[in-house]
């Protein structure tokens, strides 16, 4: 079974996943929509695919699912317009910076019976696929603290810091869902801390650019994250889990392993320069998990009710700092 695939924006992150479409024999990529018309035309151009308009995507039965890359606040209408029209829908995050506009989007999936998958990509990635292998089969014993750290090699431009929903939604968001997936335990509180250390002008804007928080569940397990808009070094991607038996740990990945010992002393290749390379197996095995999904009629994971307590999460840290404390995920609409 070949799944007909529509891809709605075809910017950075929709060039990530035209290629992973059109890499997987499964799958073929039938539509490309974007108000930009030179950049649909060229990744068109670039797969074979034809430009449409939403509208015309959305009446066409021959698609069977849709990929939205567009801005964030377009996510919510075409995934209600899409549950509508019947087609499988994967998105990325967020659904919404709105915790109650995302709760009436998954309504809307959940009455029309839509299947959604959010894009929280690096549970596929197959290093950290692996740690959560090594929890899953017991041998770190019980899951204890998780740190993880994650900065970007440089800020993006001002205009993306003005409308992407701030440092927690938009970039911590990713670590949250990490957090979830290998804490094992829903979490209880959020404390976070936050500066502006890397450009003025993101302070300017009303957001930050670095950024530690600290999680905690029920049971009392932890996980801290560290953030940073800026790290000279490369793209700086590392998770470490500590267990009651031992620990496991994903390291930064390079495009090249590749060690150079002199006597100058030992000497390793750079850093991926950012998540387009670092991810690429991640992607993959992403859009694959949701191949199968609508192939074998099973429900997507991550899921829209993962993406909604991922913002929470976002939502919780905001509060925690702009008021000094630690914040219940219930008091930002969690359910505990």
């Amino acid at each position: 079974m070949t799944i007909s695939f529509a891809l709605l924006g075809a910017g950075r992150i929709g060039k990530v996943h035209a290629q992973a479409i059109a890499s997987n024999h499964d799958a073929r990529l039938a539509a490309i929509s974007d108000p930009v018309a030179q950049a649909a035309d060229d990744l068109g151009q670039r797969y074979g695919a034809p430009v449409r308009s939403i509208a015309d995507i959305a009446a066409d039965k021959s698609i069977d699912a849709v990929v939205i890359c567009t801005p964030t606040d377009t996510h919510a209408d075409l995934i209600e317009l899409f549950a509508r029209a019947g087609k499988a829908i994967f998105c990325e995050k967020p659904v919404d910076l709105s915790v109650a506009r995302v709760r009436a989007c998954l309504k809307t999936v959940e009455d029309t019976g839509a299947r959604l998958m959010v894009g929280f990509n690096r549970r596929f990635d197959p290093h950290f696929q692996a740690v959560r292998q090594a929890i899953d089969e017991g041998r770190i014993g019980t899951v204890e603290i998780v740190q993880i750290i994650s900065r970007d090699p440089g800020p993006p431009p001002p205009a993306y810091i003005a409308s992407s929903g701030g440092i927690f939604r938009d970039m911590t968001i990713h670590d949250f869902d990490m957090a979830r997936f290998l804490l094992g335990e829903e979490i209880e509180t959020v404390y976070a801390a936050a500066s502006v250390l890397v450009d003025p002008e993101i302070g300017r804007l009303g957001d930050h650019d670095s950024a530690s928080v600290v999680l905690t569940t029920t049971s009392g397990r932890q996980c801290s994250i560290s953030n940073s808009r800026r790290a000279s070094y490369g793209y700086d991607q590392r998770i470490e889990v500590h267990g009651s038996l031992g620990a496991v740990s994903a390291q930064n990945q390079r495009p090249v392993s590749v060690e150079l010992a002199t006597a100058d002393g030992y000497r390793l290749p750079p850093l991926h320069d950012f998540f387009m390379t670092r991810y690429t197996q991640a992607y993959a095995a992403e859009i694959a998990a949701f191949i199968a999904t609508i192939r074998d009629g099973k429900d997507p994971s991550p899921s829209g009710a993962d993406g909604l307590a991922a913002l929470l999460l976002a939502e919780a840290a905001l509060k925690s700092v702009q008021e000094g404390r630690a914040v219940r995920v219930a008091e930002v609409g969690g359910d505990s």
